[in-house]
């Protein structure tokens, strides 16, 4: 027992007796929480079979009934077929597919009163059926299941037949497809033994203590491989109370087929109206758990009595040790505490630390080193310190190992690994270890600094390379600090600014420059430092000589490491040709902008001067001509009178049209429009000219709208010249196609093609140019030159194209694209001059 002058209130034995004793309650109390678990995973399993049996025996029923309607379809499908639908030939294939699938109890076709005209089997020939007891007949081309029926077969289901009594167990569940014949709809009908199904289920589960049962959405029992008697409504079973429709396969645990608790799943069809159950009773589980749970309760009550006596004997043993071990403890817990504190030491300093003997060999190397070398530490072990440098640095090392040498740190810089893929360079530092007056080793440290020096010869590299570029730059750079003194200048600044460094360094900015042009840069300056963005501005700059130019000059503030400004960067770019370029260039256009206004002016008045005489030659042409039908030779020189002032009179309406386009009043008013009317308008206006010729239009115009914005008054103007073209240069009797189409990016693609002589190549784009003919029309028969050249600047004031190009048969084609719908109501017309 304890003694009266032990102060540990809690000694090693009573703790051992109460975790021994502890243990054993919560061992027993795990193992009983094991056991219920168990029992929770036996019934989760069971649960888990219940469900892939359900899944599996729901996938046969479902694919065998599915085979069933496939063979029904077919039946169908050979009634069509006049010399396969005879009566003996169906019933022949009936009884064919009543022998190959198994499932099937009899096959039959049915017209719509209930006469069988065919079936497998021979007597059910000619035999009327009750329809209604099938259930509800399916839609034309499609099949059914139906209610179950008691009954072998077909004899079942006839009308006013005296049939034997069937066993109850004993029906059938008929399949019904609906077919359309000359002679009227038919039902094709099989009739499915669900005892087959039954069967399959019997040796799917191979279980004797579970349950397998097929049922109608209905609730309706159509098989049990235990008790259940088929036909038989079930409704109140929680399958068809708790979840169908709305969920179409679960687990449950409850009541089901049979009033005792059961474990139970059940999956419905997803293409047949039934459902497919797997039940097994709770206490069957239960006794399957409670025997391979048995040997384990015997093993949890011998282990807790064994764990009770090693308890009560370690207790004994323990008590008589108590005295010593509390004399040792105290002192490991200082060498441990101790080892501790070293070990993380040594573990967070990122240094190669390493202890040697005193010839120089390693005796210890921390972490650090062995992920340096990837050597593991017994590789690394009786190394020789010298032997890790290069050979020159060897006397070093020597030197640093010599024990008569005084005492103290001894450092150096030195490369280790020097004949590896991977040397090192690092700063080592030696401090000998002394047994009293000799030294019997060397403790030391080593930190690489590989990183650093390559980091300072790159940044070395770097800065050697940029201050290159700097000075081979061409454009004029310089560095000032923030009182605007000189710290670097390139040698494009000093060639631009005539100076030396010498001359530059070190001086403030004004001194260089007149005291305007300096106000104007320190304004700059000041705007940069308080917003801190680059800023660019042009200046003009007066050299040493009086000359002045123009300066383009971009200044940025340099950062330093503390984020402050440290300086302004300056480049800048004589710009003073381009200046003068652009100053000459505006002259230029100003100058032919007002040429163009006066020959715009000189043409419209010129125009209008015209008129009026030529209104006067025309009329009394035409006055003249009606007075002297009689005087052939008179007549035909007033027709030819009116014919040219006619002729004047258009080339004078071309001009004020250009005039128009030109000016302000040319000014273009778009609407959206339909451009087929507008087209056939003008196809119409022109008849007359056609009909001269003899010649035909061919309009290829699609159905739908062909809307766009435009000016109809000048669409149409382009529309008339471009067919007038046509019409003067295509042979008599020829044809005259016009077309039009919507783009898939929605522009219009207008097109216009004639038999005539086409236009040379090379004059594609010459002949839109005022006053242009082509040279093969230049044959009298041509206009003014103008149309065409009105044609476009129309259609760039639509933004639109017109392009020429010559058939493949020959004759020539326009082609008139307009854009997308994204402008304006109302565009100027203000376009380059046409003469």
């Amino acid at each position: 027992m304890q003694g009266p002058q032990d102060t540990q209130p809690w000694p090693a034995s009573r703790i051992v007796r109460l975790v021994g004793l502890s243990l054993v309650v919560v061992m027993f109390a795990i193992s009983v929480a094991l056991l219920f678990k168990d029992r929770a995973s036996a019934i989760d399993a069971q649960q888990k079979r219940n469900a892939l049996y359900a899944r599996v025996l729901e996938d046969h029923v479902t694919r065998s009934v599915d085979t069933a309607a496939i063979s029904l379809a077919s039946v169908a499908n050979d009634l069509g077929v006049p010399l396969t639908a005879t009566s003996t030939a169906v019933s022949a294939n009936l009884r064919q597919l009543v022998l190959s699938l198994p499932l099937l109890r009899d096959m039959a076709v049915v017209d719509m009163k209930g006469l069988v005209t065919a079936a497998s089997g021979a007597d059910d020939v000619g035999r009327r059926i009750d329809l209604t007891r099938l259930g509800p007949l399916p839609s034309e081309g499609s099949d059914a299941l139906g209610n179950y029926i008691p009954g072998r077969g077909l004899a079942a289901l006839a009308k006013g037949a005296d049939t034997p009594p069937s066993p109850a167990s004993v029906g059938v569940i008929p399949l019904m497809r609906r077919a359309r014949l000359p002679s009227g709809d038919v039902i094709v009908l099989a009739l499915i033994h669900p005892e087959g199904l039954v069967r399959y289920m019997r040796l799917t589960i191979d279980d004797p203590g579970s349950r397998a049962a097929l049922f109608g959405y209905d609730g309706r029992l159509y098989g049990d491989t235990g008790a259940g008697v088929p036909g038989t409504l079930l409704r109140e079973h929680p399958v068809f109370r708790r979840f169908l429709p709305r969920i179409g396969h679960a687990n449950y645990l409850e009541a089901g087929l049979d009033p005792d608790p059961q474990t139970g799943a059940f999956r419905a069809s997803s293409s047949r109206p039934v459902v497919v159950l797997v039940e097994r009773p709770l206490q069957a589980v239960m006794d399957d758990w409670f025997k391979s749970v048995r040997v384990r309760m015997v093993f949890i009550l011998v282990a807790s009595l064994i764990l009770t006596s090693l308890t009560l004997i370690a207790s004994r043993s323990l008590y008589a040790r108590e005295e010593a071990q509390q004399r040792v403890e105290s002192m490991q817990r200082k060498i441990a505490r101790s080892e501790q504190e070293l070990n993380v030491i040594v573990r967070s300093v990122q240094e190669l630390l390493f202890r040697t003997d005193a010839q120089g060999r390693l005796t210890f190397v921390n972490a650090h080193w062995m992920a340096a070398t990837g050597e593991s530490q017994a590789a690394i072990i009786g190394t020789r310190l010298v032997d890790l440098v290069a050979p020159e640095e060897q006397s070093i090392v020597q030197a640093m190992l010599d024990r008569e040498a005084a005492r103290g740190a001894r450092a150096a810089t030195l490369t280790f690994w020097a004949g590896t893929d991977h040397p090192r360079r690092v700063d080592i530092a030696l401090v000998p270890l002394h047994d009293g007056k000799q030294a019997t080793g060397f403790a030391g440290s080593a930190v690489d600094i590989t990183a650093r020096e390559e980091a300072e010869a790159r940044l070395a590299e770097q800065l050697a390379f940029v201050a290159l570029l700097l000075h081979m730059s061409p454009l004029p750079m310089s560095m000032r600090d923030m009182s605007g003194r000189y710290l670097d200048v390139n040698r494009a600044w000093l060639e631009f600014a005539g100076r030396t460094k010498s001359d530059v360094l070190g001086k403030p900015g004004d001194r260089f420059i007149p005291d305007a042009e300096a106000r104007l840069h320190e304004a700059y300056d000041q705007r940069l430092q308080g917003s801190g963005v680059q800023l660019q501005y042009e200046a003009v700059h007066t050299h040493s000589d009086g000359t002045k130019c123009d300066l383009l000059i971009n200044k940025v503030l340099v950062i330093g490491r503390d984020g402050k400004a440290q300086g302004i960067l300056t480049t800048f770019m004589d710009v003073t040709e381009l200046r003068n370029a652009a100053r000459a260039t505006q002259e230029a256009r100003e100058v032919a902008e007002e040429a163009s206004r006066a020959k715009s002016e000189f043409i419209a008045n010129i125009s209008h001067e015209l008129r009026t005489p030529l209104q006067s030659i025309i009329g009394f042409s035409e006055l003249g001509a009606g007075r002297v039908r009689n005087d052939a030779v008179v007549a035909g020189m007033f027709t030819d009178v009116l014919a040219s002032g006619q002729r004047m009179l258009a080339l004078v309406n071309d001009l004020l049209d250009v005039s128009k386009i030109d000016s302000a009043v040319g000014t273009i008013h778009l609407e959206r429009t339909d451009l087929r009317p507008l087209l056939r308008t003008v196809v119409q206006e022109l008849g007359p000219l056609f009909g001269a010729k003899q010649l035909t239009v061919d309009m290829q115009l699609p159905t739908t709208a062909l809307s766009a914005k435009v000016d109809p008054f000048r669409f149409q103007q382009v529309v008339r010249n471009v067919l007038a073209n046509a019409i003067r240069f295509s042979p008599t009797g020829e044809s005259i196609d016009v077309g039009a189409r919507t783009a898939s990016d929605g522009s219009l693609h207008l097109w216009f093609r004639d038999h005539g002589p086409g236009i040379p190549p090379d004059e594609f784009e010459d002949i839109f140019d005022a006053f242009v003919q082509s040279s093969k029309t230049k044959d009298g028969s041509g206009g003014t030159g103008l149309g065409l050249a009105i044609c476009r600047k129309i259609l760039d004031a639509h933004r639109g194209t017109i392009s020429a190009s010559n058939a493949r048969d020959g004759g020539a084609r326009f082609d008139v694209l307009l854009p997308s719908n994204e402008f304006s109501e109302t565009t100027p017309g203000v376009l380059t001059e046409l003469v």
